[in-house]
């Protein structure tokens, strides 16, 4: 769980639950990926575009998973199969937002944790919003 790794090496964020209303998170974690400048690309089945950036429906369809790092602001339910996807495509930096975890979410992460299953999942409270900024600073000494 290392804020500063999620960062480091990434070519291309994933926002799973983006949302093109600014008053929810999924919007507001997007536009904080953009107002850095960061390739934010959001994830959303049923919108076409978000903030003007077209969106994928899905995580299989993003490019270079070894070079993506996602941040998941969804229902607790839909994060676990967003993990589980995501572990088969070899991505291995996520932030779960807070509000997008479960019991079930909880215990896959710490599955993989003590499987050594080599992803960085953060996870249990620290928002990007709160932190990343720090984490993405960090992330240049690496």
């Amino acid at each position: 769980m290392n804020p500063s790794l999620f960062f480091a090496n990434k070519t291309c964020y994933g926002v799973v639950g983006a949302s093109a209303d600014r008053s929810k998170f999924g919007n507001k974690v997007l536009r904080w990926y953009l107002d850095r400048s960061l390739n934010a690309v959001p994830v959303n089945p049923k919108a076409p575009s978000i903030e003007n950036i077209a969106c994928v429906s899905s995580i299989a369809d993003l490019k270079e998973p070894s070079k993506t790092a996602i941040s998941i602001i969804t229902p607790p339910s839909v994060t676990l199969q967003v993990l589980k996807q995501a572990h088969a495509m070899g991505i291995k930096d996520l932030w779960l937002q807070p509000g997008c975890e479960s019991s079930e979410v909880n215990e896959l992460v710490q599955q993989w944790t003590n499987a050594g299953a080599g992803m960085n999942v953060i996870f249990g409270g620290p928002c990007i919003l709160v932190i990343g900024d720090a984490a993405l600073m960090e992330s240049s000494k690496l």
